[in-house]
């Protein structure tokens, strides 16, 4: 039994995590004295591990916290909060031109995950790039700058958008490329990753569209369609729960999930499955399968029953400092039941599906699929099982925290000791953020209600190529009869260089061959003509090197006379 409850811990708790995220940014946090201004440190901890450094990603999460905190405060304000924000906004800014192994700041530097904490690079080897940094921080200065819009104050958002606009032309640019996952540890694509990339470009777009740049809120709306279109293939149907990373041999099963589905967390969606709302039915069924996974491999999670909160990590195949649960994954398993419930509660019903079905069975074993409205009885029991649930997992948290309120990364799994780095600042949001969950207190809304994605007749999703352009591609080859001349390329309205998908030309002023093709505006791709023989098979490439251009502005048309390279 705990001998924590979850009103009683949070009451505790919640001042004592507040101190502790600010006491890791520098240089007036007590943890942080040597760290720039406005740097957030993932640990003071410098030995097994050494946490001192600051990530793109850690820093991001934490400063949504205090943003968010700022936003939300009635006046007057604390102003040493805006300082500390204005001070995170540009160390950032100072960050991106800092050259780094994984580039500058036009070659793929704003990739690199973690700095130095005197804003240096760091130049050791990691897992790298990491493409979820921008994403996050793009949408901690978006949340700043609303927040300043509704002030009166665009002549300052006008000044972050420089900062905002590399980080979102980074993620137009590179979401769908494959990077290391947020534990650093598998190169892959992730749904963590995917799911940053596409809050950062849905509200990059409405923040351009603000300040009239129509183009390039065109641009992020595509690309976030897209980052939304691939979002869907993570969904594993078979086992019903979310593939974490498509790479990396394990399960899938990952807190990287569940965080995803709270990051994503937008009230006036309700539970809409496409963005993985937390109650909607595909993150419900995750959560379960997440949850479940760990019920056995811990010797703290011994003796509980069916519907009781256990403690969770990162995985169940974790190796790392012996693989043992986190207080962040922990908290953030109840932070998606409390959004949950305030969604229900906000929309008064709930409704089960045959995907969801597995997780309420916990809570009532009888119950079936349907809509159960407020009024119900299966409503009440249901919605009373699950705040006890989710209350279950910020009591186990409590139960593992020292009583100096210090939150480590991890707790061991036999022990319940805290372990490996101490004091961590992704902790501390963590238990902040899920304690105003437990009260109730929402995110403001980011633009994920009435999403929708376009299908083929087989239910697949289908990209949005954005706005387009168009190319005459003109070439002249002397052919033989059946011969025919086509084009191929490195974008898929040429095939993506597969001579069975390639685009045939016509003879029309034989021997000059011409096509007339619309291509995505302003993007730069490599094209080859080859030869076709219609009896044979036989395809014939021209020589090296290939055909390289960028296609004009959107709207625009421009006529390609090539030379074919013998």
């Amino acid at each position: 039994m705990l001998s924590n409850s979850a009103n009683d811990y949070i009451q505790r708790e919640g001042p004592l995590a507040q101190a502790g995220l600010l006491a890791n940014i520098g240089p007036n946090g007590n943890q942080a004295s040597a760290a720039a201004p406005g740097i957030a440190i993932a640990s003071p901890s410098t030995s097994n591990p050494n946490y001192l450094y600051s990530w793109t990603r850690d820093a991001a999460l934490v400063f949504k916290v205090i943003v968010d905190h700022y936003a939300r405060s009635p006046a007057p304000r604390d102003l040493s909060l805006r300082t500390l924000i204005d001070s995170y906004a540009d160390a950032q800014s100072r960050l991106q031109e800092v050259e780094n192994p994984s580039g500058n700041i036009t070659t793929g530097g704003l990739g690199e995950p973690k700095f130095n904490i005197d804003l240096t690079a760091f130049t050791g080897s990691w897992g790298r790039p990491q493409r979820d940094g921008p994403g996050l921080r793009a949408t901690t200065l978006i949340a700043y700058a609303n927040w300043l819009l509704d002030n009166s104050n665009k002549t300052h958002v006008n000044t972050l958008w420089p900062t905002i606009q590399l980080d979102l032309d980074y993620v137009a640019d590179n979401w769908n490329k494959t990077g290391f996952d947020l534990w650093e540890e598998v190169s892959s694509s992730s749904f963590w990753t995917t799911a940053a990339q596409h809050r950062a470009l849905r509200q990059g777009a409405e923040l351009a569209k603000t300040l009239s740049k129509d183009d390039l809120a065109e641009s992020y709306s595509t690309q976030a369609d897209n980052a939304l279109c691939f979002l869907q293939s993570y969904w594993n149907p078979n086992g019903s729960y979310i593939t974490s990373n498509t790479g990396g041999g394990r399960s899938g099963i990952d807190a990287n999930s569940i965080l995803a589905s709270i990051h994503s967390f937008d009230p006036s969606a309700g539970c809409d499955a496409l963005t993985f709302q937390p109650c909607s039915d595909k993150a419900l069924s995750n959560l379960k399968a997440y949850v479940d996974s760990f019920k056995t491999i811990y010797g703290i999670n011994e003796g509980f029953s069916e519907n009781e909160a256990i403690a969770t990590g990162r995985y169940p195949e974790d190796i790392y400092m012996e693989g043992n649960p986190w207080y962040l994954t922990t908290f953030a398993v109840a932070e998606q039941l409390y959004d949950s419930l305030s969604v229900w509660d906000a929309q008064g019903s709930l409704q089960i599906t045959p995907v969801s079905l597995s997780f309420f069975q916990q809570f009532s074993s009888n119950v079936q699929t349907g809509n159960y409205g407020a009024d119900s009885q299966t409503y009440g029991t249901l919605t009373s099982k699950i705040r006890a649930f989710a209350d279950g997992f910020i009591a186990v948290n409590g139960n593992y925290t020292p009583e100096s309120g210090s939150l480590a990364e991890q707790y061991g799994k036999d022990d319940g000791k805290p372990t490996s780095a101490r004091d961590l600042t992704w902790s501390y949001a963590s238990a902040i953020t899920s304690f105003l969950a437990h009260d109730g207190i929402v995110p403001t809304p980011w633009g994920a209600q009435g999403l929708q994605i376009r299908r083929d007749a087989n239910g697949h999703c289908i990209s949005n190529p954005g706005p387009m352009s168009e190319i005459v591609f003109e070439v002249e080859r002397n052919t033989l009869y059946g011969e025919n001349v086509y084009i191929t390329g490195s974008i898929g309205q040429l095939g993506d260089w597969e001579p069975a998908n390639a685009v045939r030309l016509e003879p029309k002023n034989y021997p000059s061959w011409t096509v007339r093709i619309e291509i995505p505006a302003s993007t730069t791709f490599s094209y080859k003509y080859i030869v076709q023989d219609q009896r044979s098979g036989q395809v014939t490439w021209e020589n090296d090197p290939n055909h390289e251009v960028a296609s004009p502005f959107k709207g625009q048309s421009v006529v390609l006379s090539d030379t074919w390279h013998d």
